[in-house]
């Protein structure tokens, strides 16, 4: 094999569900393809390592800044909701059920991997909450480390006098009980509301 071949799939294991299988077969559709598509290809990866950048107000990745969101008049200024990382805020927006404000932490606290507070975005999120913010959601999974990080952001946040809330967690839209996890199953219950 080329050593150019070899670099280039080595460089797209590096990418997260990419194995040596699919890099190699990826590495065969480019070269297979017109060369246009090859140059194409290259040159949206320069651009976006140039041009994408995280939001000064949220952290979402934009070519502006602020971001689209942020910079949106008719968004619910009132309301935050706090993520822990771009495509969390992407997978909430295109359900189109949320209007307000988001806040990207950049992880969730974990001290074995030296993550504390200072290595996430908290002080950038308690810096936009004096205002007209009256509610704060915590967005983050429902991982131990994930509930830490609501548990730790709920204390400071409740010491501000904010609403905080917490998105449910439970049983996918049309998931079979006998396939989900006892936690899931826990949280579903636990979570569950009077039906309307």
């Amino acid at each position: 094999m080329a050593d150019a071949m070899h670099r280039l799939i080595q460089l797209l294991k590096q990418l997260p569900g990419i194995g040596n299988k699919t890099a190699t077969r990826l590495v065969h559709a480019i070269l297979a393809a017109q060369p246009e598509y090859g140059r194409a290809l290259g040159a949206a990866v320069i651009e976006v390592i140039e041009r994408i950048h995280p939001c000064r107000v949220c952290g979402n990745l934009t070519d502006s800044d602020p971001c689209s969101i942020c910079a949106d008049p008719r968004r619910d200024a009132s309301l935050i909701c706090v993520v822990e990382k771009v495509p969390d805020l992407a997978a909430i927006e295109a359900s189109g059920e949320f209007r307000g404000l988001f806040h990207v932490l950049g992880g969730v606290l974990n001290p074995l991997a030296g993550a504390g507070p200072d290595q996430l975005r908290v002080e950038g999120l308690m810096a936009r909450l004096p205002g007209e913010v009256r509610e704060v959601i915590l967005a983050t999974s429902s991982s131990v480390e994930g509930e830490a990080t609501a548990l730790y952001l709920k204390k400071r946040l409740e010491a501000l006098g904010l609403m905080v809330s917490r998105i449910a967690a439970g049983i996918p839209v049309g998931g079979e009980l006998e396939y989900v996890d006892r936690s899931t199953i826990g949280l579903a219950l636990r979570g569950r509301r009077e039906m309307s």
